[in-house]
């Protein structure tokens, strides 16, 4: 991919669409990066975590809209969950058409993610409006700090080097057209949190919560991916050992990279749009053959 245009290219505003996208899992191999087994494996933990995810995301964003009283931020929520809604079908679609077919039992991972999503993210019970008012407020902000890792993975799936090692076209396109889409929308999280409730504390504590889990999450699910594998059997170390190789070559993330976005959103100036390129994003979206096809 090319690398990042510079922040004067960056267009002022872009409006928010879904994009109706199909791909076609038949002829993708489960070791879709050609000789990274483990490396492919790790990035297919998004189908399983994404959908129920994403889904929860529109439903917060749904309780939230009738408070809005900004119509131009309520119309940017509704193409985001427009997005996100698109998202959560096509990472789904995914589960079954390439995972499921390919020899993956991927029921104990969605059941996890369905619990996380269902029933301990899901709105609390309380005896006044303003307490339930005030619980929505906490996931909007849950949402924005999960929202500013999408963001980086966005940045990251747009700048790899995939394509150095013969990756299969629809597996790559999935990624960066929903990449580029998280690119795009970085900002609407942010926005809609600090529209409710600008306060520095509760974005940090958001954070702190999601930092942790995403930790624990994320590990189980690799570890899971990589069990489940019916050609892939590693043990512990091996596993790590595999991460830190596919981040030296850029077909991961490296650990020092999220680390320091990490601590960018603890500024109190912090401003989302300096992570990735709009520019770049919607460069991607124009060539992508799925949203090409959507068209």
């Amino acid at each position: 991919m090319n690398s990042t245009p510079r922040r004067d290219l960056e267009p002022q505003e872009v409006e928010l669409h879904a994009r109706n996208v199909r791909f076609d899992w038949t002829r993708t191999p489960l070791h879709w990066i050609k000789g990274q087994p483990a490396v492919s494996d790790m990035v297919c933990i998004l189908h399983l975590l994404l959908p129920e995810g994403e889904r929860w995301f529109c439903e917060v964003y749904n309780e939230a809209l009738p408070f809005v009283k900004d119509e131009d931020l309520a119309r940017t929520m509704r193409g985001f969950i427009g997005q996100e809604a698109m998202h959560a079908e096509s990472h789904d679609k995914a589960v079954g058409e390439f995972l499921e077919a390919r020899g993956i039992d991927t029921t104990p991972a969605l059941r996890q993610a369905e619990y996380i999503f269902r029933k301990i993210l899901a709105p609390r019970s309380q005896h006044s409006d303003k307490a339930k008012y005030n619980d929505m407020v906490q996931r909007l902000w849950l949402i924005a700090a999960i929202e500013h890792y999408t963001a980086i993975l966005g940045d990251f799936v747009l700048n790899s080097a995939w394509d150095d090692y013969d990756v299969d076209p629809t597996m790559a396109d999935i990624c960066r057209w929903h990449g580029a889409e998280e690119v795009e929308h970085r900002s609407v999280a942010h926005d809609v949190a600090t529209y409710f409730d600008p306060g520095y504390l509760h974005r940090c504590r958001a954070m702190v919560v999601v930092v942790v889990c995403l930790l624990v999450l994320l590990h189980r699910e690799a570890r899971f991916m990589c069990d489940a594998d019916p050609d892939l059997h590693l043990s512990y170390p091996r596993l790590w050992w595999e991460y830190f190789k596919g981040s030296h070559r850029n077909i991961l993330p490296k650990i020092r990279t999220v680390v320091k976005f990490t601590l960018i959103y603890f500024k109190p100036s912090f401003d989302p749009a300096s992570i990735g390129s709009t520019a770049q994003a919607v460069a991607y979206l124009a060539t992508s053959p799925a949203a090409r096809a959507a068209a």
